[in-house]
């Protein structure tokens, strides 16, 4: 299996703290997917979570039709 080098898992790890709680999931979920066999446990030593918050994040990937919210308010039309 792949292990990361000491500078992207600090990265991963400011990253994974700025999102709020399911993307996080979702994030530890993909990154384990990525890795294959060993994933989950090597995601959740990188990321400092449960094992079980990975396998939850699995499982929505799976289940749910991920509904991403628009980032920015429509704003008024303007004709020039």
């Amino acid at each position: 299996m792949v292990t990361y080098p000491s500078k992207v898992k600090k990265r991963m790890r400011a990253f994974y703290q700025a999102l709020n709680e399911r993307e996080r999931r979702l994030y530890a979920a993909v990154e384990a997917l990525k890795l294959g066999h060993g994933g989950i446990g090597y995601v959740s030593q990188v990321l400092n979570c449960d094992q079980k918050t990975i396998h939850k994040g699995m499982t929505e990937l799976d289940s749910e039709e991920i509904i991403v919210a628009p980032q920015r308010k429509k704003g008024p039309v303007v004709n020039l």
